[in-house]
This record gives structure tokens, sequence and C-alpha cells, in this order.
């Protein structure tokens, strides 16, 4: 026998979880049923996005060079073997790039994109090619602007990154392995990631969106279609995705972007300070509650630091509002900042905390000119190679007309020795050059090393 009260119990629950699976579909966004209606899609978001976002490929040309004794002019005179020309080999590159300007034609990538590329070629997305000029790079940052004809172009509008929030999504758009252009989705994983050691300027947005070899240099958008960030690296022990990406965040590229368009370089200002992590056992010697912020380790002298009256031992906890968690913080912030400008720092000096305005100085970096020292290196500009980890001498910038261009090298070439002896700097490579016979010296460039005659 049916017991009709419970028969009506049943149908009212069952009426009554049914609709509460249509309204939580409903404010979820999600259709109640999939025949008849759209399904959700970013499709309409990325038709507008994607002609914004370029392939970059780039030819440089190499010396190579089959034994370094056969550049060697005494070798070759002893064994009576003729001069020989240095051989050459095309090396290509593959990566993306973002339309930022589209009436002045301003392409935003990495600078390990298109670094020391002898042509850059843009395809976008309709499948124009182009030629593209540099305008500026900044190697310590890892970001690059290059210029292409502005005809019929599409931008990306640009986002506030400071707004971005973990857990916020995000759509991943570059030319992974030189596939032609492809879009991946995920979320902030974290913000403000630093001391990873890929960059000298670290700032990363952090995204489980897949990003892969050649993703470098594409755009990292909001769901509204607007850039957020600069895809530029990924955690990759194996090579591929692992679903850890590094993004650079829009409003430090745009920073940047403003120096390379108006200098062709960023124009970094010196505070002058040294700082060091604070762990607890810092916090405990300097009597201190449990704070964050960066300890000056050391000052230099007559530096903008100094003249602001800071010591060693003051505690920086914030830099121009923005508060310090460590190290990496005061330095990117002050190597975002001009020459000129001012950074209102807080700190504490034992238990007291103390407010101090610093005016960003000069950096002063030992510089030469090639010619001074060897007429083969006319047209280049040297300086001890202070930014990078190689022992040596940087060159810095060289005339394209010049024999030093014509013999191969390019800016951010380090000269680790001449004439077969090490040179770690300015002084040591005077006392080893003779201007009136030929120089052969050896060439670090980034993971290569060969040999250069100059006469």
């Amino acid at each position: 026998m049916v017991n009709t009260e419970s028969v009506k119990q049943l149908l009212l629950i069952s009426l009554l979880s049914l609709n509460f699976c249509l309204t939580t579909a409903a404010q979820a966004g999600l259709p109640a049923y999939a025949e008849g209606r759209a399904l959700p899609s970013l499709a309409p978001m990325l038709e507008r996005s994607m002609p914004a976002v370029v392939n970059i490929s780039t030819s440089t040309n190499i010396t190579v060079n089959d034994n370094p004794l056969m550049q060697d002019p005494v070798f070759r005179q002893f064994f009576n073997i003729p001069d020989r020309q240095l051989r050459r080999q095309q090396r290509n590159s593959l990566g993306s790039g973002v339309i930022i300007d589209s009436k002045q034609g301003l392409v935003l990538t990495n600078n390990h994109v298109i670094d020391k590329a002898d042509t850059i070629t843009v395809t976008l997305n309709d499948g124009r090619q182009l030629a593209a000029k540099l305008i500026g790079t900044d190697p310590e940052a890892d970001v690059a602007i290059i210029r292409i004809p502005a005809d019929n172009l599409t931008m990306l509008p640009i986002a506030d990154s400071s707004q971005l929030k973990v857990g916020d999504f995000v759509v991943a758009i570059g030319n992974p392995f030189g596939l032609g252009q492809t879009v991946t989705s995920g979320i902030v994983s974290a913000l403000g990631r630093s001391g990873l050691g890929i960059e000298g300027y670290e700032d990363f947005i952090q995204t489980d969106a897949s990003i892969n070899p050649g993703n470098s240099g594409g755009a990292l958008v909001n769901l509204n279609g607007e850039l957020v960030g600069m895809n530029t690296a990924i955690l990759a022990p194996t090579g591929g995705n692992v679903g850890i990406g590094f993004a650079i965040p829009s409003n430090m590229v745009m920073t940047i972007k403003e120096s390379l368009v108006k200098h062709g370089e960023v124009r970094r200002g010196l505070l002058g300070i040294t700082t060091q992590d604070l762990t607890p056992e810092l916090v405990k010697a300097f009597n201190l509650k449990n704070i964050q912020g960066a300890a000056i380790s050391r000052i230099e002298s007559n530096s903008p630091a100094a003249k602001a009256g800071l010591e060693p031992g003051d505690i920086i906890v914030s830099a121009n509002g923005r508060s310090i968690k460590n190290s990496h913080d005061i330095r990117n912030i002050v190597g975002m900042m001009q020459i000129g400008e001012n950074v209102e720092l807080e700190y504490f000096r034992g238990t007291e905390k103390r407010q101090v305005t610093a005016t960003i100085g000069k950096q002063e970096l030992p510089q030469l000119s090639g010619s001074q020292l060897h007429h083969g290196l006319q047209g280049a500009l040297l300086s001890t190679s202070l930014k990078v980890q190689i022992e040596g001498v940087l060159i810095e910038k060289i005339d394209t007309t010049s024999d030093a261009w014509r013999a191969g090298l390019r800016p951010g070439d380090v000269i680790v020795s001449a004439n077969r002896y090490r040179v770690r700097n300015i002084e040591e490579l005077k006392q080893v050059v003779d201007p009136n016979s030929p120089l052969l010296i050896n060439i670090q460039r980034g993971q290569e090393g060969f040999f250069v005659v100059l006469k």
C-alpha cells in the first residue's frame, strides 16, 4: 500500500532540488541545458585580442672559428698559413610580441627574443610580414620595444596590473614552439615573485596558464581582453610546461617602455645602498618586533642615501608608500625610477620609525672609447662589465659603420681575454693592447665564446 503523504513529500523535495540546481546554474553564469542556448566562451574576447599579438622571427649572423689558433697571426705566419676569412653562420629564433601602440607601430617583446638580432621580422595575425626596427632594450628587466609600419594595426588596451589578485582568470596568447598563434587559460597563481635569478629586476605574475618556449613576449590578458602582463619565463625542469609560468606586470613594462621610446635605454638611477633580507635572527638582534623590510648593510660614500642621512643598520619598511618585504622590493622600486626623481622612505633606526626623502642619482660606470685602445675597436664604447656575471670588458655600444661592427662585435659582448691574456677590467685590457699590432680577443656572447682578430 502506497503512503500518499510520503509520495507528496518526495515530489516536493525533488522540485525544490531541481529549482535550487537551476538557480545555482543561473547565478554561476552556466546554461541550464546545452541545446538551444549558447555555451560560455572566450571567443568574442579573443577575436578582439588576438590580432594585437604577433609572431616574431629573428636571424643573427654569428662567427664560427674552427680553431682559435687559426686566428693568431703569429701562428699563421710561423706555419705560412694565409689569412682566412671568418666563417659565419646564421641562427634563427622565434618568439612573440604585443602591439601596444597602433598609431606609432610599437611592439612590446622580451629582450631575449630579439637580442643581438641582425634582422627582425614580425608576422601579424592576418598573415602580413613586416620588417621591424629596434627602438630600445632593457636586458636587466628583459624588455624590448620594436617598431613596425603603422598600417591598420590592432593594439591591446593596458590594464592596471596592481589590481590583479590571486585567483583572477587570465589567458596567455603567443607562439609556442613556432606552431602559430595559440591560446591557453588559467589563473593568477601568485603575485610579486622575485629572487628567482631569471632577470635582474623581478616582480613576476605567476600563472598556471600553459606557457612554453616561443610564448616569450606574448600577452597575458584578463577576461576583458586587457594586457595585464608579458609572458617571459617558465619553470620547466624537463623543458616543457609544468603549470608554473611567469609574466612581467603591465605596469612595470609600460614604465620601462616610456624610457625605451624616449632614450633607447633605461637610465637607471642610484640610491647608493646595499641591503639584505631580514631574518628572525636579525630582527632579534636589532631588538625589533616581527617586521618585514630590508636591512641596509652598506652605504656608498657621497651617494644620495648618504646625503639623506641613511646609515648601515637602518631597516627600510616602505618606499613611496609601498611596503618593503625584502631586498628585491627596494631594488625593483629604485630600479624603475629615473634620475632626479624623489623616493620617500620609511625606516627604523633602532626602535624609532623615521621618514626621509632621497633624490635618485646617476650611476657612474668607468667607460672608455675603443679607439683609445686599438683602431680595430674604433666605434665601440667599453666599460668594466659590472652589469653581467662575467668578468671582463663589456661592449656597451657600437657604431654600425665601424670596423668593430664589421668584425662581428655587438653590444653586450664581453671581452674576456686579449692577445691570450685574461682581462677583467679596462685597466688590464690597456696593459696588453698594442695599438700597432693585430689584436686577438676572446668574446663571450651569452653561452657562447669565440675569438676575433682586429687589425
